[in-house]
């Protein structure tokens, strides 16, 4: 069994609303282990890039991390970490291709220089043509063309895909134990996406890099993922192996984003959707955060928090229903009610 780089526990982060303190991110637990793809997954407004910031610790002011949450990387506590100690770590151990390659990138400044200076950071003693040579040798890994020249390219010069090689090939140049990938594909068309897909393949296996994968579209993390975390309203609903999940969903959360998802048997039908938006911080219920929207729910989901159950192997749902199926409306339409294996 490999071993876990990355460990999230109880991960809050509030928000002060004057009166009281909200939490956008409750109490989330997840953990990657060597060489693995951990995607998480959910609408937007669910809570997935926040989690990740915090992770890195950038979080934005007012928002505030909860002193019980305790994130791990290699054993070693981040949040103890002073902030000095917490630059070296970004970039070296753990680092993050962030959502927008069109705005992550400095406008008026060299692509290539953009890079080098990472290397310089951590590695002051690396001289200005040897930190050259590597950034071109990672853009020549990372697919981009005529890679020398491209180093001295400015943003403006290059295509979506492009600048998102040069983001993938930053965050790499150190080599990291652990890769945060916010929505790597977003914004770039079907050709590329299957490039930088591939290209993150074989950067898992070369380097046993863990990847912690952030999306909302279902396909990448069925070409990529190895474990599956699904959010929404800043929990995790269910969490299985990527094969459990979408074959076997068990949230109705979970099941509702699966029967939105466009296929071939489609053409021509209406696209299922789930009623309702994702709650604001402070106005969803204090039980189960899918309640307003849920299809089956019931009087426990609006008030109690529900605990996880085992839906199979490595496979947990939070849902009341399918603790307690007995108590879900009888007459509802059997489609809709929870189902269990009966293996």
């Amino acid at each position: 069994m490999s071993r876990t780089v990355l460990e999230i526990k109880n991960l809050t982060v509030t928000i002060d609303l004057g009166s009281r303190e909200v939490p956008i991110i409750d109490n989330l637990s997840l953990h990657i282990a060597e060489g693995e793809v951990m995607a998480l997954i959910g609408e937007s407004g669910c809570g997935k890039s926040l989690s990740a910031l915090a992770v890195m610790r950038l979080i934005p002011k007012p928002l505030r991390v909860h002193p019980a949450s305790d994130i791990r990387l290699d054993r070693q506590p981040l949040r103890q970490l002073s902030v000095p100690e917490m630059r070296r770590v970004r970039g070296d151990k753990i680092a993050m291709i962030f959502q927008d390659p069109m705005t992550s990138l400095n406008p008026v400044r060299r692509v290539g220089d953009q890079v080098a200076e990472v290397i310089h950071l951590h590695e002051p003693s690396t001289s200005r043509s040897d930190a050259k040579k590597r950034v071109i040798e990672l853009f020549e890994q990372t697919g981009i063309p005529e890679a020398a020249a491209r180093y001295s390219a400015f943003p403006h010069q290059l295509s979506g895909g492009l600048k998102q090689r040069v983001m993938i090939a930053m965050a790499l140049a150190l080599r990291p134990q652990v890769l945060i990938a916010d929505e790597p594909t977003t914004a770039l068309d079907v050709t590329v996406q299957a490039q930088i897909l591939q290209l993150m393949r074989d950067l898992q296996r070369d380097f046993g890099t863990a990847i912690m994968l952030i999306t909302h579209d279902l396909g990448v993390v069925n070409e990529l993922a190895d474990r599956v975390a699904v959010m929404y309203g800043g929990r995790i609903v269910e969490e299985a192996p990527r094969a459990s999940l979408l074959k076997h969903s068990r949230h109705p959360y979970s099941q509702g984003l699966l029967a939105s998802m466009p296929s071939a048997g489609r053409y021509g039908t209406d696209l299922p959707e789930i009623d309702g938006v994702v709650p604001r911080p402070g106005e969803g219920p204090m039980g189960c955060r899918f309640a307003t929207r849920c299809p089956i729910a019931f009087a426990p989901c609006k008030d109690q928090r529900p605990a996880p159950f085992d839906a199979g192997p490595a496979h947990r749902a939070w849902c009341h229903a399918f603790a307690d199926p007995a108590l879900v409306d009888p007459d509802l339409d059997d489609q809709a009610k929870p189902q269990r294996d009966s293996e």
